[in-house]
């Protein structure tokens, strides 16, 4: 994460942004329709389940396995080939953010290698942990230049130290940073575009703005396209206030497009009940 300056609180600092006040109140907004809907408050674990697939769906899109919505639906085996694997690791993680709530605020890096542990779901000393100097990345839709792995852990731990201090800043702001910095960073061997969107799932979540889960970024992110995507990423990577902004932007809106999703099926619901 590039500085803004010279600030005890710097994700607060991103929050004054041009644009990004906007960003969080129209997310607020698209949010609150949601939980303010009737059938919301009747059936919100429907909702959420569904979310958590659909949600699911996209994150594994965009890290290349762009399945149909039924077909994931339907499938039991994820082991097959490489874009069933990705699927089921997409999947794994939705599952599993939920249940590291309580670990984040005192041990992001932790939860970071969870995540990495769940989607890799394997047993090799690589994963679960930060790659060291020398290993390889599989990461092949994200062509940015590949920091150093003291590059990496330096920023981790800087990162971390954020997350644990806490911050003022908006959850959005909070969320987009991390996802950002995990996607700059790749700091695992594998799975790192599907452990930063989950990471991001885990603040949207924690910091209270969805506390359901049912406003999914990762629709709207694979909804928005990876063109988009990866031109937001290349503004955060930037480092610039303007590429900043853009990405938060771009992350608010995928969080608007989640929350939409969910509040289709919510009429979805209401109709078949009518």
């Amino acid at each position: 994460m590039s500085s803004t300056g010279a600030t005890a609180d710097p994700l607060a600092a991103l929050g004054s942004l041009p644009g990004v006040a906007e960003s969080v109140e129209t997310v607020r907004k698209s949010v609150d329709r949601v939980y303010g809907h009737r059938i919301m408050r009747r059936r919100s674990t429907e909702i959420t389940s569904e979310a958590a697939l659909r949600g699911s769906r996209g994150s594994a899109a965009l890290s290349g396995a762009d399945w149909a919505l039924e077909e994931v639906r339907r499938r039991s085996d994820f082991g097959v080939d490489d874009e069933a694997r990705v699927v089921g690791a997409a999947l794994r993680l939705t599952a599993e953010a939920g249940q590291l709530l309580s670990i984040w605020r005192q041990s992001p890096l932790r939860v970071l290698a969870r995540l990495h542990l769940v989607a890799a779901a394997g047993k090799e000393d690589r994963v679960g942990r930060p790659r060291q100097a020398g290993e390889p990345v599989d990461e092949p839709l994200i062509e940015l230049p590949l920091p150093s792995a003291d590059e990496v852990s330096g920023r981790l731990d800087g990162l971390a130290e954020l997350i644990v201090a806490g911050s003022s800043a908006p959850a959005l702001v909070t969320a987009a940073v991390v996802h950002g910095e995990l996607l700059a960073l790749r700091p695992f061997t594998s799975h790192n575009g599907l452990v930063a969107r989950a990471a991001e799932r885990v603040v949207l979540i924690g910091s209270g703005l969805d506390p359901k889960s049912v406003c999914p970024a990762e629709v709207g992110h694979a909804e928005l396209g990876r063109a988009a995507y990866l031109a937001a990423l290349d503004g955060y990577v930037s480092g610039t206030p303007e590429g900043m902004a853009a990405w938060i932007a771009h992350c608010g809106r995928a969080v608007e497009l989640g929350a939409r999703e969910s509040t289709a099926v919510c009429e979805a619901l209401q109709r078949g009940a009518a």
